[in-house]
């Protein structure tokens, strides 16, 4: 068996390959010895592994005898024995590389191994999968594996609540969606107090259709939003507007690059209907905005492709999985004008609170790896972006599915009628068919000419969602037709019945070729797993959206020259490489997208870190008061130091522009005095006395306990109210940025450039309003709100708790109507505490 591995990995991974074999070999030599254990001895194997690694044994070391623990509990709890090279993909992964190995080979039972080996650290492990549905099917599938062993397992649910989650974090192995994972690390950045976090220090995650989540997936960054307090009837006009103008003779549609914008002609129409004589000026650029997202909603977003509309809610749909995205928004405004474009209750518009792309969120892991039946074509995205490595991995059994050449038609009916007419001949010979489909609209109209002609059919699309379980289930009996949209591409198991593979197995058909070569890939990989029989085959419209964007030109003039009739398919070399130039392009595209964002992300990654690191020092309690002291230092460094100028004489330096500028932060008298000096830096020391025993006089009215308290909660509120706005900032300059390039300057030096220069400037903003917010407050008679803490799901406080001996920390008179309100909202004082 080993040898026969070595001799079918090709060269390049050929000597990889081999250096593990003695590692296999050794796991396969201690099998026999753990048969012989009882399942209380096998249990007890997790304490003595732990006892090793705590006198210094490192997890390399104790892998052979920990892998074969574990084949040795699945044996017995779920009847499944991990093969050789299982073995092998378990080790690529502990190594933190991408294992790649076909569909069907078990990649969910191989993660069990590493999983283990690293949980033993106590310190967890993620398993991410593509959606709900897998991660919960996974958990209870493997975990009574692990539960064997000792450790505990949990899963994180779309609708689970904190406390839920926390538990579920709190597990040795935690199983759960990439989105949820990220939206965690977001949500627990954004919390007033650690009770609110869920998730512990990041330390191993285990990627399930790694290609999917880091590299198709990875275009769009994590989002949360927040509500904007902004009139819907805009986007009612917007709509109105973008719905009298003409294709080409008002705007422009480019549907590479999925952007709409005006032409000349268009703007003076719009400037006419609205009555402005500028449509770009600056107090006209809201409503500007919202009528090119109105016309990118109607002329590129598609109902039942992009979203579909429930409830009298626009819910987006997945593009690579085809399932519904519930809670996640379009940005920009685009949301509000496709619900305006469907006639459904325009929301008001968000304004982003916490963003992060996939790439920066798993690469906060001190490890990851990753599985995939199709990784090594992205090899080296995955190793720039990533530093992983890819690996091929042996199949058990060798692959005998027949995939059957494409064919191309020169339209779309022609191609339905095929696709319908192969189905219904694969479905008469009893043979169970799996149509795959691209969009929401193809498979209902699959469905209902298949229903005309009297076949029936299950079919499973974002729509019928909650019965994906049971249509799957049934999918490779004999003479099932079922027809899915990506779905059914990835993850999904399609167990044969009892004599299907005599009559040829499960036949697969795309009726359309994916933007993606590994989605399609991952369709015709549920046909002939692990050495099943089975078959595909692909149909091509030349009036496909990727054929008519990306294809050649000259194939729609060949066939119009062969004069062939609409339902004769043909093949050939030229249709063939023009299909896989334009998949390659599409590719390229993309690619070229994830880097820009990365790029771009990368700048805002080093402020995320520095914010989201001194919001954990604060919410741990960590030396607050040391914390304070240092800001108050840096505040009265950078106020002096901006009036009394290193260069002018003592004699005129600006001594009423500092004492003015020192009011603004705390009331002090005597500071006339200061005038004798001159040097700075005793200026400085003199005023940080002053600010330090204010701050103690302070400290010693409220108390020690409600002076932290009180720390802590302004810290993070002002932190957070100037974050908010810096990511607004960030993602204004951003969007202008490409401006740049016209005057020969490069647009992402220039953001890093201006991007630092405002975060620098927004964190010597926080510390004044913290050191004034600090030393302004006074202690009033009367009853007392506790600080509200944000309820996470819906991002919005909760009712507040009473407490029993009062007493309100509440501003002093000082403050002003346009002063920053001591309450750390980030609001103006009369737009927040003063109304009440």
């Amino acid at each position: 068996m080993l040898q026969w591995i070595a001799k079918l990995i090709g060269s390049s991974d050929e000597k990889k390959i081999n250096e593990l074999l003695p590692i296999v070999e050794k796991i396969n030599s201690l099998e026999p010895e753990l048969k012989k254990l009882s399942d209380e001895e096998l249990r007890g194997k997790t304490a003595e592994f732990r006892k090793l690694l705590a006198e210094g044994k490192t997890l390399d070391e104790i892998l052979p005898e920990a892998f074969a623990a574990v084949r040795e509990a699945s044996v017995r709890t779920i009847g499944l024995r991990h093969f050789d090279v299982q073995l092998l993909g378990g080790i690529v992964l502990h190594q933190g590389k991408i294992a790649e190995m076909r569909t069907g080979e078990g990649k969910t039972l191989v993660a069990t191994l590493p999983v283990y080996l690293n949980a033993l650290s106590g310190k967890g492990v993620h398993v991410v999968t593509v959606n709900d549905y897998l991660a919960k099917r996974d958990s209870d599938w493997m975990g009574p594996i692990h539960r064997a062993l000792g450790l505990e397992v949990g899963v994180i649910q779309h609708s689970m609540e904190p406390p839920e989650r926390r538990l579920a974090y709190a597990a040795d192995i935690t199983y759960g969606t990439n989105n949820e994972f990220g939206f965690d690390y977001l949500r627990d950045n954004m919390a007033i107090s650690l009770d609110d976090c869920v998730q512990r220090p990041l330390h191993y995650a285990i990627v399930d259709e790694v290609d999917s989540i880091l590299i198709d997936e990875a275009r769009t960054p994590l989002i949360i939003s927040g509500m904007l307090e902004e009139a819907a009837t805009n986007y009612q006009k917007a709509n109105d507007i973008a719905r009298r103008l003409a294709k080409a003779t008002d705007f422009i549609v480019d549907e590479k690059t999925r952007n709409v914008s005006l032409t000349e002609h268009g703007i003076k129409k719009v400037e006419k209907t609205l009555g402005v004589e500028y449509l770009y000026d600056i107090g006209n650029i809201g409503i500007a905005h919202q009528i090119t997202q109105s016309l990118v909603a109607w002329n590129i977003f598609e109902k039942d492709v992009d979203y579909v509309v429930k409830e009298g809610e626009v819910i987006i749909v997945d593009e690579f999985t085809g399932r519904l995205m519930q809670g996640r928004r379009y940005s920009e405004g685009l949301h509000q004008a496709i619900e305006a474009k469907e006639g459904v209750e325009v929301q008001n518009e968000s304004q982003t609170l916490a963003t992060i792309t996939f790439q920066n969120y798993f690469r906060l892991y001190d490890k990851i790896a990753g599985m995939t039946g199709t990784a090594k074509t992205e090899e080296g995205e995955f190793w720039k972006i990533y530093k992983l490595e890819v690996l091929l991995v042996p199949t058990h059994r060798k692959m005998v599915r027949l995939d059957y050449p494409d064919l191309i038609f020169k339209n779309k009916r022609a191609r339905f009628r095929a696709v319908v007419n192969e189905i219904i001949e694969w479905h008469k010979k009893g043979r169970p068919v799996l149509v795959g489909t691209i969009s929401i609209d193809n498979s209902e109209l699959v469905s209902e000419m298949l229903r005309r002609r009297g076949i029936s059919h299950h079919v499973l699309n974002a729509k019928q969602h909650e019965r994906e379980a049971e249509i799957i289930a049934k999918a490779g009996q004999r003479g099932m037709v079922t027809i899915s949209t990506n779905m059914a591409g990835r993850g999904t198991d399609i167990v044969l019945g009892e004599g299907v593979a005599d009559l040829g197995g499960l036949h697969v058909i795309g009726t359309e070729r994916h933007e993606s070569r590994r989605i399609d890939n991952q369709l015709r990989g549920r046909s002939g797993r692990q050495g099943d029989a089975g078959s595909t085959r692909f149909y091509v419209s030349l009036e496909d959206d990727l054929m008519r964007l990306f294809g050649s030109q000259r194939i729609s003039g060949v066939m119009e020259r062969l004069g062939l009739e609409e339902d004769v398919p043909i093949e050939h070399n030229l249709i063939s490489r023009a299909l896989e130039n334009a998949q390659k392009k599409v590719e390229q595209y993309h690619f070229g997208i994830r880097k820009q964002v990365l790029e771009f992300d990368d700048v805002m990654n080093k402020q995320r870190g520095s914010i989201y690191s001194l919001r954990r020092r604060i919410l741990e309690g960590k030396d607050l008061k040391q914390k304070i002291y240092e800001m108050m230092e840096q505040v009265v460094g950078e106020t002096v130091d901006a009036f009394l100028v290193d260069k002018i004489a003592p004699e005129e330096w600006d001594w009423d522009g500092l004492f003015k500028a020192i009011s603004e932060l705390i009331a002090i008298e005597g500071l006339d005095r200061l005038k004798e000096e001159k040097s700075r830096n005793e200026v400085k020391r003199k005023v940080l006395a002053l600010f330090e025993q204010a701050y103690q006089e302070k400290e010693n009215e409220f108390g020690e306990e409600m002076t932290r308290s009180l720390e802590r909660v302004v810290m993070l509120k002002t932190i957070d109210a100037a974050w908010i706005e810096q990511l607004h900032n960030m993602d204004v300059l951003r969007e202008g940025i490409g401006l740049r390039g016209y005057g020969g300057k490069d647009p992402l030096v220039e953001y890093k450039i201006e991007g630092y220069s405002m975060f620098q400037e927004m964190m010597r903003g926080v510390r004044a309003q913290i050191i004034s917010l600090m030393l302004r407050v006074q202690k009033a008679e009367g009853p007392i709100e506790e600080v509200n803490r944000p309820r996470r799901r819906a991002l919005t406080y909760g009712a507040p708790e009473k407490m029993e001996k009062p007493a309100t920390v509440r501003a002093a008179e000082k403050v002003g109507r346009n002063d920053p309100c001591p309450c750390g909202s980030g609001k103006k004082y009369k737009r927040c505490c003063m109304k009440s």
